[in-house]
């Protein structure tokens, strides 16, 4: 399986990556993340470093993540390279993955769904509820799917 490094300047913040899956966005609810004005690497910079969480996991049968902007990685206490091995099925408490996959299995038949709500956990244990959050599939022009994003600003520790 094939991870990205952490986004910086050496790889243009993973540009090309972050083209598919904020277009997929734009392309699916017509919402832009970005200042669609600067460069692709300017824009996967603005996504990296912005006041939100995006996340993103691939299309295996068992998804792995694949992406986190700073706020996901803060949120989720990991370094990059824990994140991006995590299958994101472990993102949530064992109880709560059967809510979470079936929600998935609507998103991929949809394209995408707002205001979903659900307990996540961080490495150290943390629990929090994300609110409101939209997810989406990550297809490419040729509507190849690549996986799913998740990007929320509401969440609450409990």
């Amino acid at each position: 399986m094939n991870h990205f490094p952490k986004p910086d300047e050496t790889n243009d913040y993973l540009a090309q990556y972050l083209d598919l899956l904020i277009g997929s966005l734009r392309k699916l609810k017509g919402v832009c993340l970005t200042d669609s004005s600067l460069s692709l690497k300017e824009q996967a910079k603005q996504v990296f470093e912005a006041p939100y969480v995006l996340l993103a996991h691939n299309a295996t049968a068992d998804p792995v993540f694949q992406y986190a902007n700073k706020m996901g990685l803060a949120l989720f206490e990991m370094s990059w390279e824990e994140f991006i091995v995590l299958p994101s099925r472990y993102s949530a408490e064992p109880q709560n993955r059967d809510e979470r996959e079936s929600f998935l299995h609507e998103v991929s038949a949809k394209g995408y769904a707002d205001n979903y709500s659900g307990i996540r956990i961080s490495k150290t244990g943390k629990r929090f509820e994300i609110k409101a959050a939209t997810v989406w599939n990550i297809m490419d022009s040729d509507n190849i799917k690549h996986g799913q994003a998740a990007l929320f600003t509401n969440y609450i520790y409990l």
